[in-house]
């Protein structure tokens, strides 16, 4: 696998990222992309929000908005696959060009806006997944020119309660007016309030619980952290996405594109993306389970991850550079550096730097 995706990366490259995006969709969607299963391992082995995760390593949202290619990409080894941000309404997101890669960087910088086809075609694919391959969580989000924040999420929530295995309220991303301003202690306050009233009904209605998960930027200060942890711990939210894409902009980016507005991911926010990480494993002192996200592109990666207070990793930049065969890499490197520092599990090794 590793070797059909150097030797085809240089003509993916050579469309545009959105174009070659949506490539790797269709040939995911119709199996031409072969399975790569990652043998299973005690040492990999994750319970988290009541979930049993095969391996921590895990897909984030982004890559497949509509959930249309579930079940091929838990095929390549992903321990879960998050799928969206989806919002109620279809959306176009904002005028292209609006995704670019920076290849001397291994970063890219995207400026989407939540572009999805809405909640009732997203459900329609979703719904059709094969559970017995794995788990799979929805992204919810709310449309650029809702007048009811609250109520967009709601009724995402609501949508994905009956088929999700997790259920992630997306209030980082930088690319929807006003959408990071959800992270404020007073609206974020009324947003986790309405959706615990919403979940009290859903789990009345289909019998079962679903961890519902906030995603957060990693552009916060101290104050905004503080405030987060303590709403995310009052209102009953199962954990923590730490984090999301940075508007900061690294002086050492060395692309043409690094002056481009929008969310940076990649190589770039692993450093901040990690000490935020510490910070809010910290703040909630093991009460919840964090999943770190941020620049993941090795089996060190990911431990560090894990060090610093994550239960589970997410990757998604690292395929742009690295092909499906990162998935692979990772977690057979994870395992041997558990078993080099004495860990019987993984999960005995989360948080170990921040002690």
């Amino acid at each position: 696998m590793t070797d059909y995706f150097t030797l085809l990366r240089p003509l993916i490259h050579r469309l545009p990222p959105e174009s070659a995006h949506a490539l790797g969709l269709w040939a995911l969607r119709c199996g031409l992309v072969p399975p790569a299963p990652v043998p299973r391992s005690s040492l990999l082995q994750v319970n988290a929000f009541g979930l049993e995760f095969a391996n921590p390593i895990g897909l984030a949202a982004g890559f497949d908005k509509n959930a249309v290619a579930i079940n091929a990409l838990l095929d390549m080894g992903f321990g879960f696959v998050e799928a969206g941000t989806v919002t109620p309404r279809p959306q176009a997101g904002n005028p292209t060009p609006r995704l670019f890669r920076l290849p001397e960087d291994e970063a890219v910088i995207n400026r989407l806006g939540f572009n999805n086809d809405g909640l009732e075609l997203f459900m329609e694919h979703f719904s059709r997944r094969d559970k017995s391959k794995g788990i799979a969580g929805v992204n919810i989000g709310k449309n650029k020119d809702a007048a009811d924040a609250d109520a967009d999420y709601v009724a995402g929530l609501k949508a994905a309660y009956v088929h999700a295995d997790y259920i992630t309220v997306n209030v980082s991303s930088p690319n929807t007016p006003g959408l990071r301003d959800l992270q404020q202690r007073g609206k974020l306050s009324s947003l986790l309030e309405a959706l615990r009233q919403a979940r009290r009904e859903c789990a009345q209605t289909y019998v079962r619980n679903v961890p519902v998960l906030l995603k957060v930027a990693p552009d916060l200060d101290r104050k905004e952290m503080e405030d987060i942890a303590e709403a995310a711990l009052t209102y009953g939210v199962d954990g923590l996405i730490v984090g999301n894409t940075t508007v900061t902009r690294p002086e050492r980016l060395r692309n043409s594109h690094r002056g481009e507005t929008g969310g940076l991911s990649g190589r770039p926010l692993f450093a901040l993306s990690t000490e935020r990480l510490k910070d809010f494993y910290r703040l909630v002192g093991g009460r919840m389970p964090l999943i770190g996200a941020g620049g993941v592109f090795s089996a060190a990666d990911a431990y560090a991850k894990i060090r610093a207070g994550a239960t589970l990793v997410q990757l998604y930049t690292a395929l742009v550079y690295r092909g499906f065969s990162a998935v692979r890499d990772i977690q057979t490197g994870l395992a041997k550096l558990l078993e080099k520092d004495g860990f019987a599990n993984v999960q005995e090794a989360v948080g170990v730097d921040c002690c």
